[in-house]
């Protein structure tokens, strides 16, 4: 007797690889942090990993090790800023930022992957999921610290946008390459 197949894509050892290494990648640069004075929400390299991440995998892996890392963190793994973890941290006022960089690997890996090779496109995707992230961060931002909208804009984007615009750069000069690379490996 013949069992049916699956209409299923099934998942490469590859792209589980892969989306362990970005996992790890955004382990290592996620904890690294630059407090900022009157603000408390710090400088991180998070947005980098998961630029990066939607580069090497796309919209659906690269969001699969950004919530595995989410998942990671919520647990007590020391991976979120200023190496903390555990669920208060997603509750604090920086927990608007952290859900929203699922929405930000998402919109950024869906205009990656839409858009190969158009450099401009990946830009405008990575921006776009920034603003999201953002919007939701601020939100969470006034509500937990009892702020405005605009209170909490400017103590919790305003003083990082110069900072995330040099990220999405770097992030538009390496991606391709790192992508580029890992389409190599066979």
């Amino acid at each position: 007797m013949k069992i049916p197949s699956s209409n299923t894509p099934s998942i490469s050892v590859k792209h589980l690889t892969l989306t362990g290494v970005m996992t790890a990648v955004i382990c290592i640069l996620g904890p690294l942090s630059i407090p900022l004075p009157m603000s408390p929400v710090p400088i991180t390299f998070t947005n980098l990993a998961i630029y990066l991440a939607a580069f090497v995998l796309g919209m659906k892996f690269g969001t699969i090790s950004y919530i595995i890392y989410l998942l990671l963190g919520a647990v007590g793994l020391p991976v979120f800023s200023s190496f903390s973890g555990g669920l208060g941290k997603l509750a604090g006022p920086t927990g608007g930022y952290l859900i929203g960089f699922i929405f930000m690997a998402l919109i950024a890996g869906f205009f990656i992957e839409s858009f190969p090779g158009k450099l401009s496109f990946s830009v405008i995707g990575m921006a776009a999921g920034a603003a999201v992230c953002y919007l939701l961060g601020t939100l969470w931002l006034a509500r937990q610290m009892n702020l405005t909208f605009i209170a909490a804009f400017s103590v919790g984007v305003i003083p990082y946008l110069a900072g995330d615009l040099i990220k999405i750069i770097i992030a538009a000069l390496l991606g391709p390459k790192l992508r580029a690379a890992v389409l190599r490996l066979s």
